[in-house]
């Protein structure tokens, strides 16, 4: 089964997701947990292991989308700690950077449709 379109977007709401549970922790209205930081446990990293890297592993974006993926994740979990350290504004203002990771996801995520797009058509 080749990727579609719908596996994007549903790839993009995994990321805004991400970014809502971050919120709530920063925000003190849940608590952070290990599996939001996991590769392997987050929605986003389940869908890049599960249906993109099996069979597009040799696209370039893959291995870029991991990369940012992973440094968003660390970002999002430093800015948990310096919450959990008192330095909530800090902590919250600190959401600038999983917004750039994210913003860097979502156009890698449009690069590697294009590309599967137009090898899957030739």
């Amino acid at each position: 089964m080749d990727i579609t379109s719908l596996d994007f977007q549903q790839a993009n709401i995994k990321q805004v997701l991400f970014k809502s549970r971050l919120r709530s922790v920063l925000y003190g209205v849940r608590e952070a947990d290990a599996a939001l930081f996991s590769m392997q446990e987050n929605p986003l990293g389940q869908w890049l292991y599960s249906v993109v890297k099996p069979k597009y592993s040799s696209y370039p974006e893959v291995r870029e989308i991991e990369r940012a993926m992973q440094q968003m994740m660390d970002a999002g979990r430093d800015l948990v700690t310096q919450y959990q350290r008192g330095r909530i504004e800090e902590a919250r203002a600190g959401m600038d950077r999983v917004d750039t990771y994210a913003n860097q996801i979502t156009t890698l995520l449009q690069r590697l449709e294009k590309n599967i797009r137009t090898n899957t058509t030739v």
